[in-house]
């Protein structure tokens, strides 16, 4: 039986019962091989969105459309302008690591926004640089209120990157948002990695909050060494003319490299 697509109403009834997968994705690869294994939710680039081929080959995963926080006009308006493509694209939610503003405009037309709150990598010097945002209590309360005041501009969720997960938790607890878990530990409501972390593809330091499941740096570092070497071959083969073998190329039919001969001495040739 073909999974499910997610929808906003199941995602908060499943709130504290069920732990989604979420991934952000690259290629058109990873975002096959996702739906392959069952990920739950993607983080996904405009342009795939906008590609017919994204809900043929994912049908059932939950879309986050996504940018980067200065791809943006900055604008309620503009930002409302960019919802309404997402969705008609094929999101089936947006984010949004801007002003309440923004997030309160789009959500006032029903387009279902995803905030971001702990640490918050375009915003990372208001707290410190690249470290675990909430583990005083006074941080806490700072991330409880950036919290509420998502919850008050209508927000469907957030995404609390690496917060100690008994403070978490306990946010989680109280509030309505569904909760993206990057590094806050399971009281959540979704667990969320990106695809070069797992995939062992992140060049030099790998975040503390990212598991490794496979070593593709290692397998295109040999690969890159079989290709080397392949091309070193066909280029000695070529040089010895041992390329092409008689299984390349193909032959004239019995007796016509004769007629041919005849034809050009005929011709002066």
């Amino acid at each position: 039986m073909p999974k499910k697509k997610p929808s906003l109403a199941s995602l908060r009834a499943n709130k504290g019962k069920y732990q989604y997968s979420k991934l952000h994705v690259d290629n058109w690869d990873e975002i096959i091989a996702a739906e392959t294994a069952g990920i739950d939710m993607l983080s996904v680039g405009p342009e795939f969105l906008a590609s017919p081929r994204f809900r043929e080959v994912a049908p059932s995963v939950f879309a986050f459309a996504g940018r980067s926080l200065y791809d943006h006009e900055g604008t309620p308006d503009a930002f409302l302008r960019w919802g309404y493509q997402m969705l008609r694209d094929g999101a089936d939610a947006v984010y949004c690591p801007t002003s309440y503003a923004n997030v309160r405009r789009m959500a006032d037309e029903a387009i279902p926004v995803v905030g971001h709150v702990g640490l918050i990598p375009s915003k990372c010097s208001w707290t410190g640089g690249f470290k675990a945002v909430g583990k005083t209590a006074e941080s806490a309360m700072e991330i409880w209120d950036m919290v509420r005041r998502y919850e008050d501009a209508g927000a469907f969720g957030v995404e609390i990157e690496v917060v100690p997960p008994d403070i978490a938790t306990e946010i989680s607890r109280r509030t309505s948002l569904f909760m993206i878990s990057m590094g806050s530990g399971t009281g959540c409501d979704a667990q969320y990695l990106f695809t070069c972390d797992v995939l062992g593809e992140t060049a030099g330091h790998i975040p503390k909050h990212a598991k490794v499941y496979r070593n593709f740096a290692a397998e295109r570092a040999r690969l890159q060494q079989e290709r080397i070497a392949a091309f070193s071959e066909y280029h000695r083969d070529v040089q010895s003319s041992a390329f092409p073998e008689p299984a390349q190329v193909v032959q004239a039919l019995p007796g016509e490299l004769e007629k041919f001969k005849a034809m050009l001495a005929k011709a002066g040739h």
